[in-house]
């Protein structure tokens, strides 16, 4: 299968002011987070994109646009990467939902966790990584399995994919720090997801390419090769 970056949107206003933005319309970049955009495409300049999927979200929209415009790409709006939809919550302050009951379960046990008048962690992670594995066979069987795609999407989101990718039950997805702006990257296979990078904040993404397709020779297995796919 292809190679996916999992891209969280760059820092917005609400990020900024401790709100929780969820599907809220017009919250899009504030400075810091214009510049995080702009730097994305020196960081994935070594890096060949194939295909780039994003949440519709504007504050997706505006961190993709240098890319997109540098790459002359177009990006697919995935409504199942959208943010959580967070309900009666939404625009709240971050600081006045701290004292909620709600919030020791998001916390503590996030799979049992449902919005007031939005929607569950279970079901966000259920719909992301359907959409995620979806878009990655479709990449896959249209560019190679070599393939590279960027995803663009939300915090709490793309944890609740590296989650699955990870083997994790969601009530530990809280464990994972997704910053804005951070790439994460998950190859899928046959057999099983492999995580390559979390929250990554660095320079130069080019080490996750995958490498060219090994002659027949190539492909025969080495001698100190293990089950694990590693060595030493």
């Amino acid at each position: 299968m292809a190679t996916v970056i999992l891209l969280r949107h760059a820092r917005s206003t609400a990020n900024g002011s401790g709100v929780l933005a969820g599907r809220s319309l017009g919250v899009g970049l504030d400075d810091k987070g214009r510049d995080q955009a702009s730097a994305l495409v020196e960081r994935l300049k070594n890096v060949p994109i194939a295909a780039v999927v994003s949440s519709p979200l504007q504050r997706c929209e505006e961190t993709l646009a240098p890319l997109l415009s540098e790459r002359q790409l177009e990006a697919v709006s995935e409504p199942d990467l959208s943010e959580v939809d967070y309900g009666a919550w939404t625009g709240r302050p971050l600081k006045d939902l701290f004292g909620e009951p709600l919030w020791k379960v998001v916390q503590q046990h996030p799979s049992a966790a449902v919005f007031p008048e939005g929607e569950g962690l279970a079901s966000v992670q259920s719909r992301a990584v359907a959409a995620v594995r979806a878009h990655d066979a479709r990449v896959a069987a249209e560019f190679g399995p070599r393939a590279v795609w960027l995803l663009c999407s939300h915090g709490d989101v793309i944890k609740s994919v590296l989650a699955d990718a990870f083997g994790m039950h969601l009530d530990a997805f809280q464990r994972i720090v997704v910053d804005p702006c951070s790439v994460s990257v998950v190859s899928y296979t046959e057999m099983r997801p492999f995580v390559l990078r979390v929250n990554d904040n660095g320079g130069d993404l080019s080490g996750v390419v995958p490498p060219p397709a090994p002659s027949s020779e190539e492909e025969k297995p080495s001698s100190d090769a293990t089950v694990g796919g590693t060595t030493g």
